[in-house]
């Protein structure tokens, strides 16, 4: 249902991507699956299709959502690509704008960037 409601959010209507989905699911139900298999218009039976290969790349991921504490609490998240390193998510995280409404004129005392985990700004 996870996969089918993103779908749905991004208006996916991709012929190939609900096989391979119809494909892995079969096994749990059967009945469905071979219904839905055959009104995309394939042929023959789902069950006779072979097993969609394992691809490494679908599963990298290339952003965190870093949560963004001040004084230990957490006030909001923002999204950052992994490449960077502490002084560009610090820099980011600093220039934010949420971040400035949370600082309201007070100094920076410190900021603790621990790379794809969280970021916490002592003030």
């Amino acid at each position: 249902m996870i996969a089918i409601n993103e779908w749905t959010k991004q208006k996916c209507k991709n012929k190939e991507v609900f096989s391979v989905y119809l494909v892995l699911l079969s096994p749990f139900a059967p009945h469905i699956t071979e219904e839905l298999w055959n009104a995309l218009g394939n042929e023959g039976t789902i069950i006779n299709e072979p097993w969609p290969k394992y691809n490494d790349e679908y599963i990298k991921e290339t952003s965190f959502e870093y949560p963004v504490s001040f004084n230990g609490k957490m006030r909001f998240k923002i999204p950052l690509s992994l490449n960077l390193n502490k002084e560009q998510i610090e820099t980011a995280v600093l220039e934010h704008e949420k971040t400035i409404k949370h600082l309201n004129e007070k100094k920076v005392k410190k900021v603790i960037v621990v790379p794809g985990k969280i970021v916490n700004i002592v003030a």
